[in-house]
């Protein structure tokens, strides 16, 4: 499997970086926000200590009121300038985490299906969830908070040394040991979390292909082979996991431990500041709170260094899908016609052990051209290669002249269509899913395209094509969501449409009617049928025979059957 890629630390900072400067202006009401609120928050243990010192000075009730409520006010105004503070910074944090979103769809969309096919499953589909979740959780919560508790500890030991700069130095007495835990933690946390991603990747893609295969998986008795297959991934999940959290087990306990040292510092050293003159016993208690204070937003930065390096992580994941170069080789050259040719393609999946050798194939615009050969033959590699989802390794697929893979996507699928067997009914109408291939298309268009296919079905729908498909809805079985397949097919009119074993799914007796109805409707146009049905080639214009990654007979039905050779020995097989 062929991982994507993920980005470096130099392409995550511009794009964290550009999350905060396309909204620059709420970034700053935020922070002004927040810094107000935590300057605000320093008048309460300022005015404590001056409620000490006014009861040792004797002062009356009428001032220790006037102080009281003076904290009361400053405690009312820090929670209200908060509560604007988190509100703005989450609707910051959301938009943001929009546009990410966003983006990462446009990038997905963007690459080459051969890309996502040989990835698999599971790595994007993490990205797309766990990471893209990951990483939203970090802007709009982690960055701010981290931000703010930050601003808010300088202000809270910057005010103990302006109590006394004594006081100040002896505060920082657990900054060493946090710093050194903390950079032992950031240097070794990215790599592990990176680990972690990878491994839930894998796991999700072991989970997920099982269970889309179950059929096959039961029919082949395969399911010892898939469990111990699950179990291992498990492992390895478990392996990952247990990393990072032996991470955790040493970096939370070392600073929670830290937290209580600079405060008896600071009592220990007023004692003795105060004993001297040098300092009220009120500048002793507000220096005291002062660092006590500190404690919550220290506390909070350290909770959230955790989310911050699953977020670094999972966004270097996230952006590493735009690494990859997009479906686009060139957009110079114009098809001049609807001829598709091959001149020596040969293809290897690996790099190294070609599954086509050097085929040469002209198809005339208008044929009807069929595949056939033996499992394995290399059929389905050569409808990719003719469809542009994969380049040769040497040689050129054209049509009209030009490199099918080098065309513009949006110019390529316009000409060349391909169908599989394997086919997704998207959440939605049933219109909405026919859309998908002629946004312009009208109901009659529709309904036209659904019975040229043979898909009667749609009758007795509910709604018609208003009906909702998908998952808690109208659920199409595997035939039905073939037709629907092929009825967009018909509704995107390419120049070249390439079925590979489109009708699978279909009984003999329905689809040998919808490959009829298809002929009628399909007449003048390009087309090529992978067939393993051999009543699809009978009534080909001409089938290609295809063994072992070769073209071994090309010609139509009755010539190669009293030629005698591979594709007479198919015909007798298929009749018994």
């Amino acid at each position: 499997m062929n991982r994507l890629p993920v980005a470096d630390r130099s392409a995550v900072r511009r794009t964290a970086a550009g999350l905060l400067v396309r909204d620059r202006r709420a970034a700053a009401v935020v922070l002004v926000l927040h810094g107000t609120a935590a300057i605000v928050g320093l008048g309460a243990p300022w005015l404590l200590g001056r409620i000490v010192d006014e009861v040792g000075a004797g002062a009356g009730v009428a001032a220790v009121d006037r102080l009281a409520l003076a904290i009361v006010g400053c405690v009312l105004a820090q929670l209200l300038l908060s509560r604007y503070a988190r509100y703005a910074a989450h609707r910051l944090g959301e938009r943001a985490v929009a546009r990410l979103r966003e983006e990462f769809v446009s990038r997905t969309l963007a690459l080459p299906v051969s890309v996502v096919e040989r990835a698999g499953v599971g790595d994007l589909s993490t990205r797309s969830s766990v990471d893209v979740a990951n990483v939203g959780a970090t802007v709009r919560d982690v960055v701010p908070t981290i931000a703010v508790a930050g601003a808010q500890v300088s202000l809270l030991f910057g005010a103990v040394f302006l109590l006394h700069p004594l006081l100040g130095l002896v505060a920082l007495v657990g900054i060493p040991s946090i710093y050194a835990v903390t950079r032992w933690y950031l240097r070794r946390g990215t790599p592990a979390y990176l680990a972690e991603g990878a491994a839930t990747a894998e796991l999700t893609d072991a989970l997920t292909t099982t269970a889309e295969g179950a059929r096959t998986v039961e029919a082949l008795r395969l399911a010892d082979d898939r469990i111990a297959y699950g179990r291992e991934r498990i492992h390895g999940a478990w392996v990952t996991r247990r990393a990072t959290l032996r991470l955790r087990s040493v970096f939370m306990p070392v600073v929670e431990t830290t937290y209580s040292l600079p405060i008896a510092a600071v009592l220990l050293l007023g004692g003795i500041l105060l004993s001297e003159g040098m300092v009220t016993l009120g500048e002793v208690v507000a220096a005291a709170l002062y660092l006590q204070q500190a404690i919550d937003p220290i506390d909070r930065i350290l909770q959230w260094t955790e989310q911050a390096q699953r977020g670094f992580a999972s966004l270097t994941r996230v952006l590493g899908v735009g690494q990859v170069p997009p479906e686009q080789l060139g957009r110079t050259c114009v098809p001049t016609d609807r001829r598709l040719v091959l001149r020596g393609v040969r293809f290897s999946y690996d790099g190294r052990r070609d599954v086509l050798h050097g085929l040469d194939l002209e198809v005339r615009p208008g044929e009807r051209l069929a595949i056939v050969g033996p499992s394995g033959a290399g059929k389905s590699t050569l409808a990719r290669l003719l469809a542009g989802i994969d380049a040769p390794r040497d040689g050129v697929v054209s049509i009209g002249g030009c490199p099918v893979s080098a065309l513009d996507p949006a110019e390529r699928r316009r000409r060349i269509a391909l169908v599989t067997q394997e086919h997704h009914v998207f959440i939605g109408s049933l219109r909405d899913n026919l859309a998908f291939a002629a946004p312009s298309a009208s109901d009659e268009d529709m309904l036209s395209a659904l019975d040229s296919v043979g898909a009667d079905w749609y009758a007795a729908l509910p709604a018609g094509l208003d009906t909702e498909l998908g998952d808690g809805a109208k659920r199409l079985d595997i035939a039905q969501a073939q037709q629907l397949a092929l009825a967009r097919l018909l509704l995107a009119d390419p120049d070249v449409m390439i079925l590979d074993e489109a009708t699978a799914a279909l009984d003999p007796t329905t689809a040998r009617r919808t490959e009829r109805a298809l002929a009628a409707v399909l007449v003048g146009r390009t087309v090529i049928a992978v067939a393993h049905r051999l009543n699809t080639a009978r009534d080909a214009d001409r089938i290609a025979v295809l063994v072992d990654g070769r073209i071994a007979e090309l010609g139509n039905h009755d010539d190669l059957v009293r030629a005698g050779g591979a594709y007479a020995a198919l015909w007798r097989s298929w009749h018994g």
